[in-house]
């Protein structure tokens, strides 16, 4: 292909001449590269966050009280009308720990993060951070959410007196995601907290807490 002294015009005449399917293949091309680099962008900078720690983490995604209480309202009556469990759970819980919105990315280094809003009888009692992050060749992301049932007095007062807890510590924890076999009934909830991670569709394969930390924050 000639060009000519910039090196410019001849390219881009040709890429208008090209017939109009090899221009919409072409366009395609370039869109995903886009988005390939923006998801890879996104990625080390959660990656990044991650690693500087919590802090670090809640204030660069903070969110509002309000906004952050009616999203994870949202998501809790989604998940209730996609899950028959989780009404269970709702309705026996001493409190509801809701992350509307966790994303999850990694770029060599993998994170998470995500605020939410814990419910007592309905009302936000406090707010707090998901985060946590683990090494492995690993790249691209995903955005879902998390509802995390305290089904116990000595669990809610934990999370209360340590400001939060690291997965692994502190109340025992069962992940009820896709394919998990775990009844809802007075007679087999015998664990601190039930945590469900959930999408668009339901809920979701795959995704454990291992390796995350939830804090108390302070959004305005």
């Amino acid at each position: 292909m000639k060009c000519d002294s910039n090196g410019n015009a001849v390219v881009i005449h040709a890429f208008i001449a090209q017939p109009p399917d090899r221009r919409r293949d072409n366009t395609r091309e370039l869109v995903s590269n886009m988005n390939t680099t923006r998801r890879i962008l996104m990625a080390g900078a959660l990656a990044l966050s991650v690693a500087a720690g919590p802090l670090a983490v809640s204030a660069a995604y903070a969110d509002h009280r309000e906004e952050l209480s009616a999203d994870a309202m949202r998501a809790l009556h989604k998940l209730e009308a996609t899950e028959p469990r989780s009404r269970f759970f709702a309705r026996h819980a001493k409190a509801i720990l809701v992350f509307p919105s966790v994303l999850k990315a990694g770029f060599v280094f993998g994170g998470e993060t995500g605020n939410g809003v814990l419910f007592v009888n309905g009302q936000p009692d406090g707010y707090y951070n998901l985060s946590g992050g683990s090494w492995g060749l690993q790249i691209g992301g995903q955005d879902f959410a998390y509802a995390l049932f305290f089904m116990t007095d000595g669990s809610l007062a934990y999370l209360r007196k340590s400001d939060g807890f690291a997965a692994g510590t502190g109340p025992s924890i069962v992940v009820v995601n896709k394919g998990a076999a775990v009844a809802a009934d007075s007679t087999t909830v015998t664990q601190d907290v039930y945590a469900f991670p959930f999408g668009a569709k339901g809920l979701m394969a795959d995704l454990t807490l291992q390796g995350t930390k939830i804090t108390h924050i302070h959004p305005h």
